[in-house]
C-alpha cells in the first residue's frame, strides 16, 4: 500500500524512500512553514492591532474578532499545506453561521472550540514552530554548506561531518515534517462532536450495522449448533444402528464405512465453522486468550504479544478477533511466510495493533482481503496502514479508538 504520511514513507526501504517525492515534499512543507510562520506573526499582530483599534469604538470582544480572523486564515492555509506530508484529508471543523452577516459569523466562531484551537495553533506557529522549521533546515543544509565551503587542510574532519549531515538530511527533514504535521492535525482536525449531523448519522448507522451483524452471527451459530449439528449426530447414531444389521466385510459394510467417514469429516468442518462464528474462548476469556488459542492451531509459528489492561468492549473485541483472524488467514494463504507476529497495546484511549509476517511482501492494497480489513477498521472509526515492500516483510498497523467502561 502506498504511504499516506511522511513517517510511513520513512518506514519503506531506504532506496525507495530516497528516490520518492517524500523528502522533497517534506522540504517544501518545512520551507513553507517558515514563510507561513513568519506571516502568522504579522497576521496575528495585525489582527490584534485591528481589534484594539476597534476597541476604541466598540467595548467588549472586539480584539478577539481580529484574532479569530487571523487564526482562521492561518489554519486554512495550514490544512492545505498538510497535504504535502499527510495525504489524509483534514476537513474544516467549522459549522455554518447561525445567523447571516458578520455578527452571525463572529458569534458562531467564538462559540466553537475549534476556533480556540486554531488560535492556539496560530500562536504556537508564530512563537515557536517556524523557528524550529528554520533551525532544522539550517542544520540540514546551511551548516553542512558552510562547512564544505570553508574546507582547508585543517578543517577536513568538519567537512566530512558536514557531508554526513547533508546525506542524512532527507531523514532529518522528513522526521520533523512528520512530527510537525501530526501536531498540526491534532490542533486542526475536527473532533467527533464537531462533525456534521449527516456524518454522525453515518457513523451511528455503521455502529447499528455492526451490532446487527454480531447478533446475526450469534443466531447463525446457535442455529447450526442446535439444528444441523444435532442432525448430524442423529445421523451418526442411525448409521451405527444400521451396522448392527449388516454383515462385516460385505459391500454394504464398506459403503457404510465410507458414509461414516464422510459424516465425521462433515461434523468436524461444521464444528470448526461454529467455533469460528462464535469462539467459546473469545466469549469466555477475551481477545488475548482467543488469539493465543488461534495462534496455537496456526500452520506457522506465531508470536502473540497482546498487553491490554482489561477485556475490550464486546463489539470491539469481536471485530478485532475477526480482523486478526482474517489477516492471519491471508498470511497463511498468500504470503509464503515462515513466521508471523501479533502485537497489541492500549495507549490513551487508542488500541494499537500490529500484525507482521516475514513473507514475500508486495501486498495489493486494492485486493479484496485488504479492502475487507480496512472496512472493518473504518466502521469502528479507526485507521489502518499497510507496509508491504516487494520481498517483505509485511506490516499491518491498526489504530482504533477504545474506551473502557
Amino acid at each position: 500500500m502506498q504511504p499516506t504520511t511522511a513517517w510511513q514513507a520513512m518506514a519503506q526501504r531506504p532506496l525507495s524512500f530516497l528516490t520518492s517525492s517524500w523528502p522533497w515534499r517534506s522540504l517544501a512543507y518545512l520551507s513553507g512553514g517558515v514563510l507561513v510562520g513568519a506571516a502568522a506573526v504579522v497576521v496575528f499582530t495585525l489582527g490584534l492591532a485591528a481589534g484594539l483599534i476597534l476597541l476604541v469604538v466598540l467595548i467588549g470582544i472586539a480584539p478577539l474578532v481580529g484574532l479569530v480572523l487571523a487564526s482562521t486564515l492561518v489554519a486554512t492555509v495550514e490544512r492545505r499545506r498538510l497535504r504535502l506530508v499527510d495525504l489524509d484529508h483534514v476537513s474544516d471543523p467549522h459549522r455554518a453561521p447561525d445567523a447571516p452577516g458578520p455578527r452571525g459569523w463572529v458569534a458562531t466562531r467564538l462559540a466553537e472550540p475549534a476556533t480556540w484551537r486554531e488560535m492556539m495553533f496560530t500562536l504556537l506557529s508564530a512563537v515557536a514552530l517556524w523557528w524550529l522549521d528554520l533551525m532544522v533546515l539550517g542544520f540540514s543544509f546551511g551548516l553542512p554548506a558552510t562547512m564544505i565551503a570553508s574546507t582547508d587542510g585543517d578543517t577536513w574532519p568538519w567537512t566530512v561531518f558536514g557531508v554526513l549531515v547533508l546525506l542524512s538530511s532527507p531523514y532529518t527533514v522528513t522526521s520533523w515534517a512528520g512530527a510537525r504535521a501530526a501536531m498540526a492535525r491534532t490542533f486542526l482536525a475536527p473532533r467527533d462532536r464537531e462533525l456534521g449531523e449527516e456524518l454522525q448519522e453515518v457513523r451511528a448507522s455503521q455502529s447499528r450495522l455492526l451490532d446487527s451483524f454480531d447478533a446475526e452471527r450469534v443466531r447463525i451459530e446457535r442455529d447450526l449448533h442446535d439444528g444441523a449439528q444435532q442432525h448430524l449426530v442423529s445421523l451418526g447414531m442411525t448409521l451405527g444402528l444400521m451396522r448392527l444389521d449388516i454383515e462385516a466385510g460385505s459391500p454394504q459394510d464398506e459403503l457404510l464405512t465410507q458414509a461414516e467417514r464422510q459424516l465425521s469429516t462433515a461434523h468436524q468442518e461444521l464444528r470448526a465453522l461454529i467455533r469460528g462464528l462464535n469462539p467459546p474462548v473469545l466469549a469466555d476469556h477475551g481477545l488475548v486468550a482467543a488469539i493465543e488459542d488461534y495462534a496455537g492451531r496456526f500452520p506457522i509459528p506465531v508470536t502473540v504479544d497482546l498487553n491490554l489492561p482489561e477485556r475490550l468492549p464486546r463489539k470491539l473485541e469481536t471485530t478485532m478477533y475477526y480482523l486478526i483472524n482474517e489477516a492471519m488467514t491471508n498470511i497463511a494463504k498468500h504470503s509464503g511466510a515462515k513466521t508471523a507476529a501479533v502485537r497489541g497495546r492500549y495507549h490513551s484511549d487508542l488500541l494499537v495493533l500490529d500484525i507482521k509476517d516475514d513473507g514475500r511482501g508486495g501486498l495489493d492494497p486494492a485486493g479484496s482481503g485488504v479492502t475487507g480489513l480496512a472496512d472493518r477498521v473504518t466502521a469502528l472509526d479507526g485507521r489502518m496502514r499497510v507496509s508491504s515492500p516487494s520481498g517483505g516483510p509485511t506490516l499491518l498497523h491498526v489504530e482504533v479508538p477504545c474506551r473502557f467502561a
